[in-house]
């Protein structure tokens, strides 16, 4: 039986694409100009078109979502990036600009039917797997809510912004292994971990003699997760001049390796994660602001641990029991002093942090219960004390600049994103008085 593709035409724009289109991707033909009018059966795929009445199409998008079907794809005139986020942010699964993308229009259908649900797959269910995210706080079901709205599609650009340790790595799991890209690659790389320089061919990959070390050719990170899902981690940390690069991947999915000639396209989903400031950023001309749209198309906030009431001991039980069946020893309780103290540390590092101290509360408490004294908080809770001590005084403006610095730096476990954000300076000027601290 044929792969089926519905359109449903909001304008009369383009009309004579669609059977050009549909002979093209083997695919049958159903047309409508109302969602009502809709054939009952699902089709394999769905293209909202608008072109020239995108104004409408928000309502339209509404529309398909509440007959069941899946998010659709919406074929517009409008080449404004702004357009496109507001129709992704209302339900499409992605939006093509008419001519210019026509031919990403035609391989994202190929891909999509070539990708057409089975059986009782996640994505055809509706019902999500977020058992490895563990609370119940308002807070946190409304991002797990969310998430699940934007699962089906498997194409929409998603941003989880939140405080480092607040589980983005585990939110984008979560939406790669529920939704239709399941059972392919899902790539994780720390933008802020690879140097400036390296980021743009570890990403795009190389052709062989592209540079002084590169004998051979490498493919990057996103050939490597082609079908699949690649986690852009600190994404606000990369430098100015890959972003640019970065937005035209995003626009025409198409990559070109550094020291190469040809154009690759590349079926990839992203989600990316950044700090809460990246809207200030962007606002400042430290991040570009079109990257920033088309990253943000579905923007989840995920909460930190402090905010979270009751799920930090949830969490701490929860990892009493998942580190004792690790290191083969039965579960300890915790106290009912241990408790209060974890209710009443502030959990600057969220649920990262509160993993350690859990077991460093399990190894030091032995088989008594784990105490406060255990968990070691408040040797956790540092204060503008440098590791050397406090700050310098009195001293010159640049000897404290630096040691204020260092002692930041410290107190965000190295994390130069966040000591720069708290200091009110950019990475680049953090990385200029670190790089006077190690002068002789």
């Amino acid at each position: 039986m044929p792969n089926r593709l519905l359109v449903i035409e909001c304008s009369e724009a383009f009309s004579d694409l669609w059977p050009e289109l549909a002979d093209r991707i083997g695919a049958e033909l159903e047309r409508t100009t109302t969602v009502a009018e809709a054939p009952a059966a699902r089709p394999d795929a769905s293209i909202l078109a608008c072109g020239g009445e995108e104004g409408r199409a928000i309502e339209r998008i509404h529309e398909v979502h509440r007959t069941g079907l899946d998010a659709p794809l919406v074929a517009g005139a409008s080449t404004d990036h702004r357009v496109a986020v507001q129709l992704m942010r209302a339900g499409a699964a992605d939006y093509f600009a008419l001519p210019p993308d026509v031919a990403r229009l035609e391989r994202e259908l190929t891909a999509a039917l070539s990708r057409a649900p089975e059986g009782d797959a996640p994505a055809t269910r509706g019902v999500y797997d977020f058992s490895a995210i563990i609370g119940e706080h308002a807070s946190l079901r409304s991002a797990i809510e969310r998430a699940g709205k934007v699962i089906p599609g498997g194409k929409a650009t998603v941003l989880l912004v939140g405080e480092t340790g607040t589980g983005k790595e585990l939110f984008a799991r979560a939406l790669h292994d529920n939704g239709p890209r399941m059972g392919q690659p899902f790539v994780a790389v720390n933008c802020s971990a690879i140097p400036g320089t390296l980021l743009e061919s570890e990403l795009f990959g190389h052709e062989k003699g592209a540079f002084t070390d590169a004998r051979a050719a490498k493919p990057g990170l996103f050939e490597l997760a082609d079908g699949g899902t690649i986690f852009l981690d600190e994404v606000s940390s990369m430098p100015i001049e890959l972003q640019a690069k970065l937005l035209r991947f995003l626009e025409t999915r198409e990559l070109r390796r550094v020291g190469g000639v040809g154009a690759k396209s590349v079926d990839v989903r992203i989600i990316a994660a950044a700090n809460d400031d990246l809207t200030a950023q962007a606002r400042g001309g430290a991040f570009r602001e079109d990257l920033y749209y088309r990253l943000a198309v579905i923007p989840i906030e995920l909460p930190p641990l402090r905010a979270r009431g009751d799920d930090v001991v949830r969490l701490a039980r929860h990892f009493v029991a998942e580190l004792a069946a690790s290191y083969g020893t039965e579960p300890p309780s915790l106290s009912r002093a241990a408790i209060e103290a974890i209710r009443r540390h502030a959990w600057p590092g969220n649920v990262r942090e509160l993993r350690n101290a859990i077991e460093r509360g399990l190894l030091l408490a032995g088989e008594d219960a784990i105490r406060p004294e255990h968990l070691s908080l408040d040797a956790t809770r540092r204060t503008a004390m440098g590791s050397d001590g406090p700050l310098p005084f009195p001293a010159t403006l640049e000897t404290l600049e630096r040691a204020a610095a260092r002692a930041t730096l410290d107190l965000y476990d190295g994390n130069k994103s966040r000591a720069a954000r708290e200091l009110g300076i950019t990475r680049s000027r953090l990385y200029r008085i670190l790089e006077r601290s190690e002068e002789p």
